[in-house]
């Protein structure tokens, strides 16, 4: 295998332990919620402290990532999120669980930036799609593991010792941290690297001037809000169907799966004028999954919801940035800066998503005006993509 592939692996078990930490509390919540004593609503803002640092981390962290290059600008994101990891696993107040979380919104940036530079770096033409879609479903993996493990495995395994198992999550990412230095250990910095550095803000000025990178950017906050808050709160909505915590964290594993799955094929075949159609696709199943939930669906029906969930969340994302670097006025020259802007916006909605779930729920002791509001936001999306596709019209 050649370095690029061993650095493409490197990459994705970095995403890997990402996703681990990103989904680690969400099956848990019962647990965490019974040992330090606070609410749904306290739970929710605890669960989008993180993506609340990441939204002034992006950027800056990008700058950063430019300027020493990826080989320790991953290594620094993965040394972070360990740490977030094994600080949640001492936590024992509220406050304290929130400022390790949130910690984890520093390293993000570095992983989220970092992996989609190392692939433009080492691969071209299809290849790079196909890489792309690789590294993409790391997270998913992470987050699947998470989900399956922990009720019925390793939780009862730790005597029901939630700290420690989040100990683990984050000595897995220290694991991907030196991993990605072996691969990368002859990694050099680009030359251009640091000329980037200094020309970042006025690069992000001019696109910001660009209509189709704003509508992009506020498409991307709808999206992470459906994924994050979905992705954070989707158990305890399936604990509210009558499924027990470890029926729930397995259905929750459904959307994972599929995710990947979506990952890995849909990114591939949105080009040109076929991209637009997809991103209508991903949107309407993400409206269908909100909505079938509010009926309360079991068996069949409730797996087509969760089919249709993991479609839409799988790429949606993948495929919304790909449209951004494609806009002629951005362009390969300025896509880094442009990827560091869309994950700083969209990360709006990755605080917003987890923080409105549970504070609806706090209004009315349910889901449903939860699932109403990600609904709304997915027939938003829907309606996004029309302007953009005149503006763009691709060949």
């Amino acid at each position: 295998m050649t370095n690029r592939w061993w650095k493409l692996a490197g990459v994705w078990f970095l995403y890997m332990s990402f996703g681990l930490s990103m989904a680690s509390l969400a099956p848990l919540v019962e647990e965490i919620e019974s040992s330090l004593r606070f609410s749904h609503a306290a739970m929710g803002s605890v669960m989008a402290a993180w993506q609340f640092i990441y939204l002034f981390a992006a950027i800056p962290g990008g700058l950063l990532l430019d300027r020493i290059g990826a080989k320790w600008g991953l290594a620094a994101g993965a040394l972070v999120i360990g740490v977030s990891g094994i600080l949640r696993g001492v936590a024992d107040s509220y406050v304290e669980l929130l400022l390790a979380v949130s910690l984890f919104g520093l390293g993000g940036p570095l992983i989220s930036a970092g992996a989609p530079k190392v692939v433009s770096e080492n691969f071209t033409g299809s290849q790079r799609g196909f890489a792309m879609g690789i590294y993409i479903s790391g997270p998913g993996v992470g987050a699947m593991i998470a989900l399956l493990a922990t009720q019925p495995i390793l939780l009862p395994m730790m005597d029901g010792n939630w700290q420690r198992l989040l100990q683990l999550w984050g000595l897995m990412s220290l694991a991907a941290g030196s991993f990605w230095l072996w691969v990368a250990r002859h990694e050099h910095r680009h030359r251009s690297e640091s000329e980037f550095g200094r020309e970042i803000f006025a690069n992000l000025k001019s696109l910001l001037r660009i209509p189709a990178v704003q509508l992009i950017s506020v498409m991307s906050i709808a999206v992470f809000g459906i994924n994050h808050g979905m992705g954070n709160w989707l158990v305890e909505i399936l604990k509210q169907l009558g499924l027990t915590a470890e029926q729930a964290s397995l259905w929750a594993a459904v959307p994972v799966g599929v995710g990947i799955l979506s990952a890995l094929t849909l990114p591939r075949l949105a080009t040109g004028r076929r991209r637009f159609q997809i991103l209508i696709v991903l949107f309407s199943a993400s409206v269908v999954a909100s909505t079938l939930l509010l009926f309360q669906p079991t068996g069949l029906i409730l797996l087509m919801t969760l089919v249709f969930e993991g479609i839409a969340a799988g790429s949606m994302m993948t495929v919304l940035l790909l449209t951004l670097v494609e806009v002629p006025e951005v362009g390969e020259r300025r896509a880094g800066t442009a990827s560091g802007f869309f994950f700083a916006a969209a990360e709006i909605g990755g605080v917003g998503g987890p923080v409105l779930l549970g504070s609806l729920f706090a209004l009315n002791g349910n889901f449903d005006l939860s699932l109403a509001a990600l609904a709304f936001l997915g027939v938003f999306l829907i309606a996004a993509v029309f302007p953009l596709r005149r503006w763009l019209n691709p060949a």
